[in-house]
């Protein structure tokens, strides 16, 4: 097997080319016998029902000798699915090569390939079946008819036939390629997002839990607490372990006090922290950047033209403030000077628009701009070229993205109108949606004591 092959594993399980198989054997066999007793069409019926067995008799063998959930390696895949190229090819010479017209069928595997396998598993496959297609032009038996009459197809005919075959092998290819790549990104970079939310949950939830073990934690300390001071009471100064219930009982006041602070944190981001406005909000999400050279300025006011309303408020969301960092965080890596964060409210909307002075969005990357692995930072990858590292991979906007789009959000990007400079992403929600309380679905189902 040549190096260049491979051996990595692939995504193709041997039960599915053992089905899809079994799927082309029933069909063959269904073919070729409607076609020989019910037609009455001359077919070489005994080597066409040899080859047809042949791969019935292989599936058998297969799913005897190895477990069906197994995944396939690379090398191995391009043997299974180069097998069904030239038993196709087998069962093509015995019926008229090219001149048949199930010959659109070495399209089959390629497609199958393309899917699962790496691309040069696919370019092999597809070279396989170009070769077999351009040797079936030429070499093959008569295409059979009825009452052993011969029907003979002009050349130009079969030529069409082949140009029409290596054009699907190309084109399917390609786009069956494509679209399972498109697919497989989209999964990793939204099992990047689920990772990214569940951590941010996690860390919102850790005042709750502290709050949690103060409660709990309060009455047996107090029990130590009254044991202590019964025993300093009957215990003399010079007994032996005197000084070793005063440390005990200093300890126990210590406790004591700092659960007093954790439960009262956990009070204060139950009743208070908890909910924020939405001028809170911008100022959580850009307070950690203060302190960067960019300068961030930062308007909130209601929507001119629209009927006064009051300010919004929302329920915490680590979700929203991972977000919103990020986008206020890639608007300073760009900015030339400074970095505007306006946010206005109405009756029935509220909008967040993180604007800088930089360069702006390059044309060509503003249309793919959100989608996993799409990135406008120099030096990384912008285009198809998977990046060898993890930092600007693409995720970061695409992350961001998708956690504001969960709360309800819509994502716009524009570059700012002439004469301002620079790039602009505008998020917006219906206030209902903003104004709505928002909490993880497993602290949802807990019962409220």
């Amino acid at each position: 097997m040549p190096e260049w092959l491979g051996r990595g594993e692939s995504r193709l399980r041997l039960q599915t080319i053992v089905r899809l198989r079994w799927l082309a054997v029933l069909g063959q066999s269904v073919t070729v016998i409607g076609a020989y007793w019910i037609l009455g069409i001359d077919l070489p019926i005994g080597g066409c029902l040899a080859v047809i067995s042949l791969s019935a008799w292989l599936n058998v063998a297969l799913r005897i000798r190895y477990p069906a959930s197994q995944r396939l390696q690379s090398h191995y895949a391009f043997i299974m699915l180069g097998y069904d190229v030239l038993q196709l090819a087998g069962l093509l010479y015995l019926t008229g090569g090219l001149e048949n017209p199930f010959a659109f069928l070495l399209i089959a595997p390629v497609t199958v390939s393309a899917s699962t396998l790496p691309p040069r598993i696919t370019v092999a496959l597809g070279g396989l079946a170009i070769i077999a297609a351009t040797v079936l032009t030429d070499f093959h038996h008569p295409l059979p008819w009825f009452h052993h009459a011969k029907l003979s197809l002009p050349y130009p005919y079969v030529m069409g036939v082949w140009a029409a075959v290596v054009s699907g092998i190309l084109f399917i290819g390609f786009y069956s390629w494509r679209t399972a790549e498109e697919a497989r990104r989209m999964a990793e970079a939204l099992a990047a997002a689920e990772m990214v939310l569940a951590r941010e949950q996690k860390l919102s939830a850790l005042d709750g839990l502290a709050a949690a073990a103060a409660h709990g934690l309060g009455t047996p300390l107090a029990t130590i607490a009254v044991v202590t001071k019964e025993l300093l009471r009957d215990a003399k100064p010079a007994d032996a372990h005197y000084d070793d219930l005063l440390l005990l009982r200093t300890e126990v006041e210590r406790c004591r006090k700092i659960l007093y602070e954790l439960a009262g944190r956990g009070e204060q981001q139950d009743f208070i922290v908890s909910r924020l406005t939405l001028s809170h909000l911008i100022e959580e999400v850009v307070s950690p950047h203060r302190l960067v050279a960019v300068p961030i300025e930062v308007v909130a006011e209601p929507a001119p033209g629209k009927a006064p309303a009051p300010e919004p408020v929302m329920q915490r969301n680590p979700g929203v403030m991972y977000g919103l960092g990020n986008l206020v965080e890639n608007a300073i890596d760009f900015a030339a000077s400074k970095v505007e964060v306006q946010a206005n409210w109405s009756a029935d909307a509220v909008k967040i628009v993180i604007a800088d002075d930089g360069a702006g969005f390059p044309p060509h990357v503003l249309e793919q701009l959100g989608e996993p692995f799409i990135t406008t930072r120099p030096g990384h990858s912008s285009g198809d070229d998977e990046p060898e590292a993890h930092v600007g991979m693409g995720l970061g906007f695409f992350i961001a993205k998708t956690l504001l789009e969960r709360s309800g959000a819509r994502i716009e990007l524009a570059n700012r109108v002439a004469p301002a400079a620079g790039a602009m992403v505008a998020v917006v929600w219906p206030r209902a949606k903003f104004e709505q309380s928002w909490e993880p679905a497993e602290r949802r189902a807990e019962p409220v004591n």
